[in-house]
């Protein structure tokens, strides 16, 4: 799974943007850090998360089945 640009970019903020592979499966993991607000939203096939003071909007990912938002971290996994 790739990671769209909108998360790329998170990374210039402090994030730290991962893929990971295992057993088949992807996941996109975004850690905005332990102190960060982050929501999420599936509308449609646009995801939306707020973390903090920042929104990204981006396609979900082809692939992806799930999105969530725990302890100021993204993940968006097959």
């Amino acid at each position: 799974m790739n990671v769209p640009d909108s998360l790329r970019n998170a990374d210039r903020h402090g994030a730290v943007v991962r893929t990971l592979d295992h057993g088949g499966e992807s996941a996109i993991v975004v850690d905005f850090g332990p102190d960060a607000a982050v929501s999420s939203d599936v509308v449609g096939s646009t995801v939306i998360v707020v973390a903090d003071d920042r929104q990204f909007e981006f396609e979900l990912p082809a692939g992806a089945t799930a999105v969530s938002a725990r302890n100021g971290v993204l993940t968006v996994s097959e």
